[in-house]
């Protein structure tokens, strides 16, 4: 449609308090309740755009300025992962723009834009699958209704492809039937191609031309989408878009944002938990040339100046002392926590197949224990905002998975209405789901009302890594039983570990301190904790248990969330298990691969395409499966110890992730994934002790480096299937194939991540 009703309100996006089995089912029976509490609420938006003067709003997804530049609007965060070339693509591709006429826009916070599919798969619960359909329905009205904005999970393109490709359509038949009242012509008769409207015959015209009369017009009731191949820009390697301004520098991220009279600030916030401010030295910090002020908070304080580097070098001045009201966190303490989860009662099977128990009984099972520690994120570029506060209210710069309640966070902490917030969302350095949290934001904001002037307050490495919210640390059990023939009769996986989407969640939703986040999640069985542990394998008796831990360590959203912990669990017990039967690897899984022919299909094309020897001693070799979100993948890894040094020769991936827009990018993300992956599992780890990591250098945390990682070969297996997100499949492949190879070089079985430890 060219335009839908206006929204009445817009108050409380980003819904603070959540979603709940009270807050949907008010009436009668289950979803009769539901359906008619939902029902009586406003259901249509209009776009909420800011035009200029030569700007013509077609739809939610697209402005057309009278010169014919397609300026299409994006409402995910752009992290590197290439989203905002991505869907413009697939606009363009059903317009029939010109590409070097396209722009991108970030979308301003709106219902419009709401991720659904992330949000059924975060916040789906035992009765939402129990009401079926309907409870889908309701966390997808709640998400819509909320403005809930969400970038991570891969979940862009799958959200948002048929969005994109529906508002190109319209846009092109708006722009025909424009084109064909001037000309006295069926607009059926008319078409774009590179931006040019043509009748078939000698007619042409730029789409900027009638683009202020397209919105006039009425669309067909069934939209007519391209036919053929001829003149398509989806499937090809377009460049991308923000390329140009990152390379000549001109691409500004939250630390480029200059203002008037603007001030710059560092903050402490004290170590790991729930720590309040108890005392500083002011006199001392006072002695920084260019230094401001110290704005203090219960759990935080800031110091301001005319640069970042006064503003932190007075508070090491200051030397803010904390109080930890509870036990400070520590390796020690974490592994002791994640042990005694298992005895607890909190303990639950989430998912199951067949029965276990006639299969386990007196039989000899091969058992074995995985550890894995916290991940941290490391992107490139620190937390960073820019906010500007006045009695009208207040505006905020920063990059931000979570635009909808970030604004509600920064709404609530200064007391205005969410209305008067503007937040300008910026891409990311990097972040591999940090910047779903809005700390600074919130932080920047409350600055820059002390301080009366726009302020800028950018984390230290040393603060990005003390207050990062980590992937959740795991400790596995692994049972299963073989039969005669060495295939899996009973599988059995026993996980203690946080679940850090729910405590996400409760921070950036319910507006809970890390710590009570943590507190509260400590009792909570979640699928979400153990997504990717089910087996994707054909074994007809099999069970995942859950049992969640507070192990004083917040948690948060990472690149690929569980997944990371699931698949080297999973596959290193694979590989074990194939050992004990005497059996190469690759065959012993394809045995069990008959029901998911594409992930065969993966591995088989993988392991051809590295040689595969066997697995055999002192080859070096290892290999990995896993699938999320609709997506396959198989790699192969030839690794390597010299000294005390991993070194990863050889990484040769093969990927069913459907029909890719852009299979450049989509190569790009694979690649960045398993750089990502094999962080992981080398490194991207540090000890804990009394509160605080004992290590922030980067330098000092074993990541890979150019010389670590050799020729890596990405193969995109052509697919009709939809196109599915990429960002997050490959990372977790790197971890257990590379362990897997080491098995062969060193005989020696790694069932703990980071693979060479942590000390």
């Amino acid at each position: 449609m060219a335009r839908l009703p206006r929204k009445q309100s817009d108050r409380n996006v980003g819904g603070r308090g959540g979603i709940s089995r009270r807050t949907l089912l008010v009436g009668g029976g289950a979803a009769t309740g539901l359906m008619v509490a939902w029902g009586a609420w406003p259901r249509s938006y209009e776009p909420n755009l800011n035009a200029g003067p030569t700007e013509t709003i077609v739809n939610a997804f697209l402005k057309i300025d009278r010169s014919g530049q397609v300026i299409v609007i994006v409402p995910q965060t752009e992290m590197g992962q290439g989203v905002t070339t991505v869907l413009p693509q697939i606009l363009a591709d059903e317009l029939g723009a010109d590409w070097r006429t396209v722009a991108v826009q970030a979308a301003p916070v709106s219902p419009l834009y709401a991720n659904s599919l992330l949000a059924r798969e975060w916040l789906a619960s035992d009765w939402t699958r129990l009401l079926g359909s309907a409870g889908d329905w309701a966390i997808g009205q709640y998400a819509t209704r909320s403005a809930l904005m969400l970038t991570g999970g891969g979940t862009s393109i799958p959200m948002f492809h048929d969005a994109y490709r529906d508002a190109g359509a319209a846009a092109r038949v708006l722009l025909c039937k424009a084109a064909a009242a001037r000309w006295g012509v069926p607009w059926e008769s008319c078409d774009i191609q590179d931006g040019i409207i043509s009748d078939g015959g000698e007619r042409r015209m730029k789409i900027g031309d009638v683009a202020s009369d397209s919105v006039n017009f009425d669309l067909p009731d069934i939209l007519p989408l391209r036919q053929g191949q001829d003149g398509r820009l989806s499937g090809q390697d377009l460049p991308r878009l923000d390329t140009p301004s990152k390379i000549d520098g001109s691409h500004n991220f939250a630390a480029d944002i200059r203002l008037p009279d603007m001030v710059y600030a560092s903050i402490r916030q004290g170590p790991i938990g729930d720590a309040v401010l108890a005392g500083l030295d002011e006199r001392s910090a006072g002695g920084v040339t260019g230094f401001l002020k110290l704005v203090k908070q219960e759990r935080w304080v800031a110091a301001v100046a005319s640069n970042w580097w006064a503003a932190n070098k007075a508070l090491d001045l200051a030397d803010p002392v904390f109080t930890l009201r509870a036990r400070p966190v520590s390796s020690d303490g974490i592994g002791e926590a994640l042990e005694t989860a298992f005895s607890g009662a909190a303990g639950r099977r989430l998912y199951s197949k067949g029965d276990l128990a006639p299969i386990f009984e007196g039989a000899t099972i091969l058992a074995s224990e995985y550890q894995v520690d916290a991940g941290l994120h490391l992107a490139l570029e620190p937390m960073c905002a820019t906010a500007r506060v006045s009695d009208e209210g207040a505006e905020i710069w920063m990059a931000t998975q979570a635009p909808g309640l970030a604004r509600s966070a920064i709404a609530s902490a200064l007391d205005l209405p969410d209305s008067a917030v503007t937040l300008y969302p910026l891409h990311a350095g990097g972040s591999f789901g940090r910047r779903m949290d809005w700390d600074a934001g919130v932080q920047a904001a409350l600055i820059a009302r002390d301080m009366g002037r726009p302020v800028q307050l950018q984390w230290s490495r040393l603060e990005d890594v003390i207050q990062d919210r980590p992937s959740a640390p795991v400790h596995a059990r692994m049972a299963a039983r073989l039969g005669r023939n060495g295939a899996i009769e009973g599988w059995l996986a026993k996980v203690a570990t946080p679940c850090a989407m729910t405590q996400t969640w409760a921070r950036i939703a319910d507006g809970r301190l890390p710590h009570e986040a943590a507190e509260g999640a400590a009792n909570k069985a979640t699928r979400l904790a153990v997504a990717g542990m089910a087996p994707p394998y054909s074994i007809p008796n099999w069970a995942v248990d859950h049992y969640p831990a507070d192990v004083g360590l917040p948690v948060g959203f990472t690149r690929g969330n569980a997944h990371l912990p699931s698949a080297f669990v999973t596959e290193s017990f694979i590989d074990e298990l194939a050992h004990l039967a005497k059996m190469e690897a690759m065959s012993f899984r394809i045995q069990m691969l008959g029901g998911n022919p594409r992930l065969a299909h993966c591995l088989s094309t993988a392991a051809a395409m590295g040689g595969w020897q066997g697995g055999i001693a002192g080859s070096g070799q290892g290999i990995a499966t896993h699938m999320m979100g609709g997506a396959y993948a198989a790699i192969l890894v030839e690794a390597a110890m010299s000294g005390d040094r991993l070194t990863v020769n050889r990484i040769v991936a093969a990927v069913d992730a459907g029909d890719q827009v852009n299979p450049d990018i989509a190569r790009q993300q694979i690649e960045s994934g398993l750089v990502y992956g094999l962080a992981y599992a080398m490194g991207a780890s540090v000890p804990y002790e009394r509160g605080l990591p004992t290590r922030a250098i980067l330098g000092r945390m074993n990541l890979p480096r150019l010389a670590d990682i050799g020729e890596v070969t990405v193969e995109l297996i052509r697919s009709t299937a939809d196109p599915t997100g990429v960002s997050d499949l490959a990372a977790p492949l790197v971890a257990p194939a590379v362990a897997n190879a080491l098995y062969t070089w060193t005989g020696q079985r790694l069932r703990s991540l980071p693979l060479l430890g942590t000390t």
